[in-house]
């Protein structure tokens, strides 16, 4: 099981901490650290922090009197079981005073998110949402997707549950509304329609197609429909298609008949629905016997359904339903702004101020309800049983990941089931865009916010040179440079012994591509977590490839100094059959399993998934090539130079060998610039 899912701890789970097993000392350390702490504490509001020996902290806490609450730690034989370890590990408290109470709920979820500390409920997996942008920094706005800060101009609807929701409704928009969605540069360069305008998602305002002013009247139906204006829409819509058909315009009346047909199937997809209710957040908790726990939330905007999310909150056990209620919307909109109105299944602790800092942070009035009858409880109790079933798979997903796991220790001879498994491919195009990819799996399945990219650096190419090998005979046998460590020597020697090890690459050279992912992954862990009390070593490394594979990754291993990470490589079968692999490990022979294994089809998926990951990366850099130009480097020369240069010469490469008579006579271009342009293409 991962550690989002905490047990209820026992006095045997206390360790040192309880006093069946010697841990008086340690707790009544604690408690005396903490009364020390309470002798200079004012009566007022604030936030207070434990903190254990390596500076780690513990738990965040809000008071409304820091000094009454805090006492209440320095008499541990009254706490819990989780509190009473929770404070035989606190070495150090920090405080902050606040002017209200408010202002510390506000803070305290500030710091949670920031910390991540383990005695609190957690909202792990919180981030950003995506928007739908119509932007007004342009005469022909372009409808997007955004995510992150909403600096850009223009107007934003959403959030969105999740970026498939969201590109499936601006497709619909697009058919409905003929938006571009080209970027600024792309707009001013084109001379003719694209593939967009052929398939009826665009009306071409760049080339002409339509006037600015009927452009502006799509853009205003599209803005009345996502503000909750869609029946008055289709109506507008309705009338329009009548009349064209009446007046024998049958094409005309089929365009409008699309686009009528494009509003339909986005309101066919909303499940769940609120007819009274613009602006509100569905927010349901559940909670099994076991402890486990989901919250379901469903997001309304302008009387629409933008999708909906579960989330699985790290938190004790034996929490109750209103704390983890009230701990995760707290955190929830950390960095959100709040609706109007915040629907939930039950009333959350201290519900009054929550409401009071949600009203602050969103800068308007913002409700927290527990409806009990009416359309809001049957919408909670959709939502409510939607957390039911997410949490019934997630649980039976978890039991049987934990059985695989338990078997893939089984079959690499671990100690113990890995908690952190890494995965490692390389992709390029005849040593072109060359790029290597770390993806991270765990008893919760993919952890895609660990996975890391890495462009491979000092590529050389050496066209003369013999191709190498596909693979070494044998372990060992693969190209492989080491250098010395003296026996005292410094984590910094080791690391900067170790960067050494970064060569050029020739293009195309694989086993030089995986010791440099792996020399620059481990030299990072080496650096920001040398105790290894982060979490961010592998207990389990797998190498896509081979026996030669295998030999490099063994070898920056050891030159690193680091002996006790599982590592093993698997090699596609002949013919690149699936079902037909080979592994390889240190000190054993190449071994397959049976084709209909279980745990096979694991490795595979773990496999596929970082050779889908690192080709994405590959493919992402080849296409940002291929989309440029030659004048993109040229100083001085934007997108309405660029438009001018490519409609007078024809071709980027015409440009490179004009005239500098010739670039001045280009509609736009002075002296001056024509200058630029040819001192840049011709050596100054």
């Amino acid at each position: 099981m991962s550690d989002d899912w905490t047990d209820t701890e026992t006095p045997e789970d206390l360790g040192e901490a309880s006093p069946s097993r010697g841990g008086r000392g340690r707790l009544a350390h604690g408690a005396g650290v903490i009364r020390e702490k309470v002798k200079t504490l004012p009566n007022s509001p604030g936030v207070y922090r434990m903190m254990n020996a390596k500076g780690d902290v513990l738990y965040v806490g809000k008071a409304r009197d820091l000094k009454k609450r805090v006492t209440a730690y320095t008499q541990p034989y009254r706490q819990g079981n989780r509190i009473q370890r929770m404070i035989s590990e606190t070495t150090s408290m920090e405080f902050v005073t606040t002017h209200t109470e408010v202002e510390a709920l506000l803070l305290e979820a500030n710091l949670i998110k920031r910390y991540m500390p383990r005695y609190n409920v957690l909202l792990r997996d919180d981030k950003s949402f995506p928007y739908i942008l119509i932007t007004g920094d342009h005469p022909a706005p372009q409808l997007a997707k955004h995510r992150g800060a909403r600096n850009r101009p223009g107007e934003y609807f959403g959030p969105f549950a999740s970026a498939g929701a969201v590109n499936r409704t601006i497709v619909a928009l697009q058919r409905a509304f003929l938006l571009r969605p080209c970027s600024d540069s792309i707009f001013a360069s084109r001379t003719r329609p694209c593939l967009q305008f052929q398939i009826k998602r665009c009306s071409a305002p760049c080339v002409g197609r339509i006037t600015e002013a009927d452009y502006q009247g799509l853009v205003q139906e599209a803005h009345d429909f996502l503000t909750g204006k869609s029946d008055a829409v289709k109506l507008r819509m309705s009338a329009e298609m009548q009349q064209a058909s009446d007046a024998l315009e049958f094409e005309k009346a089929a365009r409008l008949r699309d686009r009528i047909q494009a509003l339909a199937a986005i309101q066919s997809r909303q499940d769940i629905n609120l007819e009274n209710v613009e602006e509100a957040d569905i927010i349901a908790a559940h909670q099994e016997e076991s402890g486990h726990s989901c919250v379901q939330v469903f997001f309304f905007r302008n009387h629409s359904n933008y999708g909906s999310r579960a989330y699985f909150p790290a938190h004790d056990r034996q929490a109750e339903i209103k704390d983890i209620l009230a701990a995760f919307i707290g955190q929830f909109y950390e960095n959100k702004t709040p609706p109007k109105l915040i629907l939930v299944n039950e009333t959350p602790a201290e519900a009054p101020l929550l409401a009071e800092a949600m009203t602050l942070r969103a800068g308007r009035k913002v409700e927290i309800l527990a409806p009990q009858r009416g359309d809001k409880r049957k919408a909670l109790e959709h939502a409510l049983l939607n957390a039911k079933d997410a949490l019934t798979r997630r649980m039976a997903e978890s039991a049987s990941q934990t059985r695989l796991l338990a078997a893939l220790a089984e079959l690499f001879r671990m100690e113990q089931p890995p908690k952190r498994i890494e995965v490692y491919d390389n992709s390029h195009i005849s040593g072109t865009n060359p790029y290597g990819a770390m993806i991270v799996a765990g008893p919760e399945g993919f952890m895609k916010n660990q996975y890391r990219k890495y462009s491979i650096r000092d590529v050389t190419r050496k066209e003369d040179e013999e191709a190498e090998p596909e693979a070494p005979a044998g372990l060992g046998e693969a190209p492989v440079p080491a250098f010395e460590v003296e026996p005292n020597a410094s984590l910094g020697e080791v690391i900067a012994g170790a960067n050494a090890l970064r060569p050029q690459v020739t293009a195309g050279d694989d086993y030089a591509m995986m010791r440099q992912v792996l020399t620059r992954r481990f030299n990072r862990a080496l650096k920001e977590d040398p105790d290894r009390d982060k979490g961010l070593w592998p207990d389990l490394v797998l190498i896509d490839g081979g026996a030669g594979q295998l030999s490099v990754s063994m070898q920056v291993l050891a030159d690193l100094g680091i002996t006790d990470v599982c590592l093993a490589s698997i090699a596609k079968g002949p013919d690149r059959n699936a079902g037909r692999e080979r592994f390889f490990m240190p000190g054993r022979e190449p071994f397959s399993l049976d084709p209909k294994s279980p745990v096979l089809y694991f490795l595979q998926r773990l496999r596929d998934e970082a050779h889908r990951f690192v080709i994405g990366a590959h493919r992402a850099k080849r296409s940002k090539e291929i989309r440029h130009s030659i004048l993109d480097d040229v100083p001085g020369i934007g997108a309405k130079r660029k438009k001018a240069l490519l409609l007078h010469f024809g071709s980027a490469r015409a440009v490179s060998q004009a005239g500098l008579s010739d670039l001045s006579a280009v509609p736009g271009v002075s002296e001056a610039v024509a200058r630029k342009i040819y001192d840049h293409f011709h050596g100054g």
